[in-house]
Formats: structure tokens, C-alpha cells, sequence
């Protein structure tokens, strides 16, 4: 039951190796974060899962299958769905416009041009349903664009949903956020990934230990621990690499 699996996987941009000799296993429903200083390689494994970089050495499965050679949107159909550190979202189309795209595929909808949207009421239902479940549905008709910053990366959360993906990759998703946003953004990340594996990238340690059910710590593109949040809150040679020798 595992949702991935990486083996040995490795990186190198020319003779620079990012990415070096990787092993993980993340069962089907764990919640897991990556934590690691600046430079350690989190987003660049992150790409490595979800095919936008092509891995160097090693190998990942994504629910049983070898992504090799397989480019992202077929990896995508596996059932792995990803965010990005920079808001993705379409700024000029509306917020229900937004998650009604986000839904197309998994509601059965391919390349066609006959099909007038506004009619297809089973498109329409998901999408409202969608929309109250990110505490979006006051802001449907809104232009995505004018979203305060932590609505767009509530939306840019619930496109990520939207294709029906039961594992999600969130790559920082609190970044630049309030108290109060940060909080609003882990309720929401607990309820939508309920039931589903989630794997996420996060600075914020409170973030960290309030959501993940095991943390693998990267320095240097090699993992140095992997365990219980109050196993990695206590274990010094990850204080000393990035969570700083005070903490408690």
C-alpha cells in the first residue's frame, strides 16, 4: 500500500549532483513533509516526482507504477497531482471558472469543442461543491486575480484537487502567510487531504508538526532523518542542520 516510492534516486545538473541517492516510502493516507535548508534539494525532488525533471539515476513509483519516461500529465493520470511555490492560477478567469477547468478531465470531459460548459449541470454541481469546500463560494464570481494572496493559494489548493489526484504535493503552500492565513491554510490542507496521501514542502515548523503524520529531513540532497514529528523535534543532528540547536 505504498502511494511512492523513491529508490536511490539521484540528480545532477552536469557535474553538480543535486539530488544524491534518495530512498523513501510513503504509504497510501500519510500525511509527510520535507523539511531541509534552503538548498537541499526539497523542490528539485519534488520535480523529480512529478516528471517535470527527468530523474539521473535510481527509481520512482507512483501507486505501484515506474514514472520513467512518462511526462508529467501521465503521471498526473497515475493519480498524483502537484502545487507550485509560485501561485498558479488563471488571474483573468473567474474563481468558479478556475475550478471548473481543474475539474474537466476527471469529469470525463476530453479536447472537444461542441460542449457548452454552462450546460453540463454535473460540471456545475462539482464545481460549487468544490468551491464551498474551500470556503471559496462567496468569492465565485470574483476574477481569481483579485483574490487576497492566501485565497489564491486556497484556489490554487483546489485545483490541485480538482482532477481527483488521491495523492497531493504541496510545495509550500503557507509561504508568505499571516498567522491568521497560515492557520485558515492548515485547516483547509487537513479537511482536503483527508483520506488521500499528501506529501508537502513547508518552512513553517508549526505548519510541520501540526499536519505531518512523519517528516524526512534533506540537507544536502541526502536524507539525514526520517521519522515521527516528536522523533525529528528531538534529534540533534537535525537541530543542528536546520531546526537550530534551541529548539525544544
Amino acid at each position: 500500500m505504498t502511494a511512492i516510492a523513491l529508490n536511490d534516486v539521484r540528480k545532477s545538473f552536469g557535474r553538480t549532483e543535486i539530488i544524491r541517492g534518495v530512498t523513501l516510502n510513503i504509504p497510501k493516507g500519510e500525511r509527510h513533509a520535507i523539511i531541509g535548508p534552503n538548498g537541499a534539494g526539497k523542490t528539485t525532488l519534488f520535480n523529480l516526482i512529478s516528471g517535470r525533471f527527468p530523474i539521473s539515476g535510481g527509481s520512482i513509483t507512483v501507486n505501484g507504477q515506474s514514472t520513467a519516461d512518462l511526462a508529467p500529465q501521465e503521471i498526473n493520470r497515475l493519480g498524483l497531482s502537484r502545487s507550485f511555490q509560485i501561485t498558479s492560477i488563471f488571474p483573468r478567469m473567474s474563481v468558479f471558472e478556475n475550478i471548473r477547468c481543474g475539474l474537466l478531465w476527471s469529469q470525463g470531459y476530453r479536447y472537444s469543442f461542441w460542449h457548452l460548459l454552462g450546460r453540463q449541470k454535473g460540471l456545475t454541481e462539482a464545481a460549487e461543491a468544490l468551491l464551498e469546500k474551500l470556503n471559496l463560494t462567496a468569492r465565485r464570481n470574483l476574477l481569481a486575480g483579485l483574490l487576497s494572496y492566501a485565497e489564491q493559494r486556497a484556489l490554487e489548493i483546489g485545483i490541485t484537487i480538482a482532477g481527483g489526484a488521491d495523492i497531493i504535493l504541496l510545495d509550500e503552500p503557507t509561504a508568505g502567510m499571516s498567522h491568521s492565513e497560515t492557520d485558515y491554510a492548515v485547516d483547509l490542507i487537513r479537511k482536503v487531504s483527508e483520506g488521500k496521501t499528501l506529501l508537502m514542502v513547508e518552512h513553517d515548523m508549526g505548519v510541520v508538526f501540526g499536519l505531518a503524520d512523519r517528516v524526512t529531513v534533506l540537507v544536502y540532497g541526502e536524507v539525514i532523518a526520517s521519522d515521527a514529528p516528536a522523533a525529528i523535534r528531538g534529534n540533534a543532528a537535525v537541530r543542528e542542520a536546520y531546526l537550530g540547536t534551541d529548539q525544544h
